[in-house]
């Protein structure tokens, strides 16, 4: 099946994809810098599910052996470094790359700039070249919907104009974008960025509206509602996230020039109000709504043209209903202390 390298893997996406992998055969490296943008211990928790043993993932720049899937190993390594990433790329002779690393967070890139600069831009032009000099087969790498901006077309479409980006992160997402490009023109590197649609699910990032809303309700205070709820959000289901990562894996170059984009989303945007109120079904509290005016870097509305994907197979089918019901469920579990 190939040797894939996966970084961002103790992060959401990044540990799905990884287990998924393993799973479907591929032999996997996870990198991972482990940075506490948000709690390290629930990245900690992520690797330890898939075998990696905290006290060896803490050392940097050590390749750690998973305890439980012979195929998967594990290095805690900034993209940004660039003596040891052109030697992991060296020894480890990888087929494709999946690049899930990113510093994520629209609201916080009008805080900490920089951070975005570094890992986002700096990150992503050394690992193009280790792509580069390494013969890769295929690079997938994370773009967002951010990049839309608030583009009055909808739903949005890969062949939307994306040149009035609203955040830091959302430029760096279109940059990553140019930046692929101009390496598979040049270099012949087939390059796959994904759209992704407000993903949410088990395992999800704190900073995110569904743990911020449950930790919230069930400890009595209220929750913040942007723009007086009058936003919807095209949530995507982890799973179906999953699945569009490893089709787009599986299928480099469909348009025969080295370079592809792809929205993975729902393709059917929620409510703000009505995401709040499957919240509530799930944990059985009402939410104490603290009605605010939109954030700047925000925008009112998302939505996926999936059509592209739908092609070659990919199929969103988790109902927000069905998806918050799973999410509340690991909530529980893993925040019951």
């Amino acid at each position: 099946m190939g040797k894939v390298l996966v970084t961002g893997a103790a992060g959401f996406i990044g540990f799905y994809t990884a287990k998924k992998l393993i799973d479907l055969g591929y032999e996997v490296v996870g990198l991972d810098n482990i940075n506490d943008y948000y709690d390290v211990n629930l990245k900690y928790a992520r690797l330890n599910e898939l075998g990696i043993n905290r006290k060896e993932a803490e050392i940097e720049n050590n390749i750690v052996q998973s305890s439980i899937h012979p195929s998967f190993q594990f290095v805690r390594l900034n993209l940004e470094d660039r003596e040891n990433l052109p030697k992991l790329f060296h020894a480890q002779q990888f087929d494709s790359i999946i690049n899930l690393a990113a510093q994520a967070g629209v609201r916080y890139s009008l805080e900490n700039p920089m951070a975005y600069v570094d890992s986002n831009i700096v990150g992503f032009v050394n690992l193009l070249e280790c792509c580069r000099y390494n013969k890769i087969n295929h690079l997938v790498y994370a773009s967002s919907s951010s990049v839309y901006g608030e583009n009055d077309k909808i739903p949005f479409g890969e062949n939307d104009q994306v040149d009035h980006p609203v955040s830091l992160y959302a430029a760096s997402k279109k940059a990553n974008e140019l930046m692929a490009h101009t390496y598979s023109h040049l270099y012949q590197i087939p390059t796959s960025g994904l759209r992704f649609f407000t993903v949410y699910g088990p395992w999800g990032r704190p900073d995110m509206a569904p743990i911020l809303f449950a930790d919230a309700m069930t400890n009595g205070r209220e929750i913040k509602v942007f723009n007086n709820g009058e936003m919807s959000r095209d949530f995507t289901y982890i799973d179906d996230i999953i699945q569009g990562i490893i089709i787009t894996l599986q299928n480099p170059d469909v348009k025969g020039n080295g370079y592809q984009l792809f929205n993975i989303g729902n393709g059917s945007p929620v409510s703000l109000l009505h995401f709040i109120q499957c919240m509530e079904n799930s944990l059985g509290i009402n939410a104490q709504k603290n009605m605010m005016p939109m954030q700047a870097g925000d925008v009112p509305r998302t939505w996926a043209d999936t059509t592209q994907l739908n092609v070659l197979g990919y199929q969103s089918t988790t109902p927000i209903e069905e998806g918050v019901e799973q999410f509340v469920q690991w909530f529980k579990e893993y925040y019951k202390n």
